[in-house]
């Protein structure tokens, strides 16, 4: 099933809850951080804590200390994703991905990769409507060798036409196996496009088709040079590191590069809806799918006081019960909408589920998703997903049900701090998102004092017809002469 989640690059997780998601990509390391102020907070034994430097340039510097084995994580994050792109060149900041494979004055195409091969590590890349980003999971004492790569890439990435073309084939062969061949992703593209008006998030990761196949180098060229600018982007290390070493590698290979003017962002700020949106798209499938999404206030970085005991505004607060209504709904195995839909004899839905991302540079959604059960339509899962958000309303919440979610979450919190690729990965996305270093430690305190009755406010407040887009597959005919795709020579991500 397509899950209201995109990110075009490197390898998916499996599903995890809705609370867990939410602030997996909110928050980094919610226990273990440390404010800019050098503030000492409480910390778990097996890790330091993270520090943030700016480099001389503007360049963002995190360092996150956990000696637990001899490797480390080495992440370069971009803030620029598809949300920054212009229509008629949607896809190419993941186009631009790729082509920074494709060598520098110094590294042929393709030896980016060998020489992390040969440094024992492991390498990919990460394209999303909010950012793109760069990993190398390498032995701890090669780190200096992939910082020299990356900063390199960073600075002077360069290829030829002829190398674009070739690249700009693979993506879109990548967009006919990710996109073109799955109803869900399909649906929940063309799902975008209708409930944003305005607002950048309506354009696919991947970019439309059309847009690809007029996709010129300079558009490519043009991009890197606009954005790929040190006070646009952060390196993040986290494993067998001393902080000193890494501020000293950081300043030697990324210091030094030339800056250049970020561009300014203009707003683009969606027009209010004010009325239901109905989208039906039809495609070969061989069961119907119904998705619902509620346009609902998500947190942004100023929404978060400093001190867990300061006012917030009421739309942070708000987007705070909001996370804990999904895991309400769809955190667990026994949460209302799988008990309620997939759970009961005779059931609703094969599948249905709950997802809300408390935090991304762009607005948010709360979106509800089933496909029916046997005998069951479209329209029945969908009456049975609003009924459950109707129960919430006027009936709340129990008090078992917040602390099992909030106890899973916390539990689950503990248990990411086992790899240390999550830690560099939560510590980039909040730096994307703008959040101070040491927001964790805030935002685990407020989640933990949400209560019942913001939870059945919330659930009253959000859900009416005029924030709503609603789209359904019709299932047609399955072509069962075409040959499933195999996929393309060359597709790296």
């Amino acid at each position: 099933m397509k899950h209201p989640f995109h990110l075009t690059g490197a390898r998916r997780a499996a599903p995890v809850s809705a609370l867990a998601l939410a602030i997996a990509f909110a928050i980094p390391t919610l226990i273990l951080s440390m404010p800019a102020s050098a503030t000492e907070v409480p910390t778990a034994p097996a890790a330091a804590l993270a520090q943030q430097f700016s480099l001389k340039n503007g360049m963002t510097l995190i360092v996150k200390p956990d000696r637990r084995a001899p490797t480390a994580v080495h992440m370069l994050w971009v803030r620029v994703g598809s949300m920054d792109e212009v229509d008629g060149s949607s896809g190419v900041a993941h186009v631009l991905e790729h082509m920074m494979f494709k060598g520098t004055p110094t590294v042929k195409a393709g030896d980016f990769s060998r020489k992390v091969a040969a440094l024992g590590g492991r390498e990919n890349a990460f394209t999303s409507k909010d950012y793109t980003g760069y990993f190398q999971q390498i032995p701890s004492q090669r780190l200096e060798d992939v910082m020299r790569l990356e900063a390199d890439r960073f600075a002077h990435n360069t290829w030829s036409d002829e190398d674009f073309r070739k690249e700009l084939e693979v993506v879109k062969e990548e967009r006919r196996l990710r996109t073109e061949d799955k109803p869900h992703a399909r649906l929940h593209e063309a799902m975008e496009g209708v409930t944003y008006q305005a607002d950048p998030y309506r354009r696919p990761i991947v970019g439309w088709m059309s847009d690809l196949e007029s996709l010129q180098p300079e558009d490519a060229r043009d991009f890197y040079r606009r954005w790929y600018t040190p006070a646009n982007a952060a390196v993040v290390v986290a494993g067998d590191v001393e902080v000193d070493t890494v501020r000293a590698l950081a300043e030697k290979y990324y210091g030094s590069l030339p800056v250049r003017a970020l561009p300014q962002r203009k707003p683009r700020t969606e027009p209010e809806q004010t009325g239901l949106r109905r989208l039906d798209f039809k495609a070969p499938a061989e069961q119907a799918y119904v998705a619902l999404s509620f346009k609902v206030p998500g947190l942004k970085p100023e929404g978060l006081p400093g001190r867990a005991d300061a006012p917030m505004d009421p739309a942070s607060a708000d987007a705070l019960a909001l996370t804990v209504l999904s895991a309400v709904l769809s955190g667990y195995d026994g949460a209302r909408i799988p008990r309620a839909l997939t759970l009961t004899e005779p059931s609703v839905a094969d599948s249905a589920g709950a997802y809300y991302g408390l935090t991304a540079r762009g607005p948010q959604l709360f979106s509800l998703y089933g496909v029916p059960a046997a005998g069951k339509s479209a329209a029945d899962v969908e009456a049975a997903l609003r009924a459950q958000i109707a129960l919430v309303a006027q009936g709340g919440v129990t008090e078992a049900e917040l602390a099992r979610v909030k106890n899973r979450w916390v539990a689950g919190e503990i248990y990411k701090q086992d790899s240390v690729f999550n830690q560099a990965r939560l510590l980039g996305v909040s730096w994307i998102n703008g959040f101070a270093l040491g927001s964790d430690t805030v935002l685990l305190q407020r989640l933990r004092q949400v209560s019942a009755a913001q939870v059945q406010a919330v659930a009253a407040r959000y859900f009416g017809d005029d924030a709503l887009t609603v789209a359904t597959l019709l299932p047609q005919p399955l072509d069962t002469a075409r040959k499933p795709r195999s996929p393309a020579a060359g597709l790296r991500h």
